[in-house]
């Protein structure tokens, strides 16, 4: 084989390959930011949907946000999704206005960071949080979550929003 016909298969080579690897960084990306959009669909679903019925809006979170094999990680919640439902189903009724408020998100792989402002009632100071969500097959497998109320005053100059 000549010179010139290694060289010519070698770029082919090099261009199909890179073409290949670009095609997944897209695929990766396409995937993220689906994550990113399911997990703060189902975040408004779950915080910030008081139009809903209750049983709706537990009904949308079942059916499309939460795989039935989900995992809790915060030590105050049972585990499984359905002690989560339980959960908002009482406070839907004790804080009927309840109402959160996305601030940012970021995804990666299989991961959305979602850092929000939650308040049991429209004057309250309410709190922050940070939910991280792991996704698979379109649904909610896992969950973490921090979260501090907000202060009637800072120590410092900085917004926690």
């Amino acid at each position: 084989m000549n010179t010139t016909i290694k060289i010519l298969i070698t770029i082919i080579f090099v261009i199909f390959s890179r073409g290949k690897s670009i095609a997944k960084e897209g695929n990766s990306a396409d995937i993220e930011e689906s994550n990113r959009k399911l997990a703060v669909y189902c975040m408004e679903i779950l915080e910030n949907r008081p139009d809903l019925e209750i049983s709706h809006r537990i009904n949308i979170l079942r059916n499309e946000c939460y795989s039935k094999n989900f995992i809790e990680h915060a030590p105050n919640i049972q585990g499984g999704r359905e002690a989560l439902f339980s959960i908002f189903k009482n406070r839907y009724k004790k804080y009927p206005e309840l109402s959160m408020s996305i601030i940012r998100t970021a995804s990666d792989g299989d991961l959305v960071w979602i850092h929000l402002h939650v308040k049991h009632t429209p004057e309250s100071l309410g709190a922050a949080g940070v939910h991280i969500f792991r996704i698979k097959d379109g649904k909610i497998v896992e969950h973490w979550g921090v979260n501090q109320p907000v202060p009637k005053k800072s120590r410092n100059k900085n917004a926690m929003f």
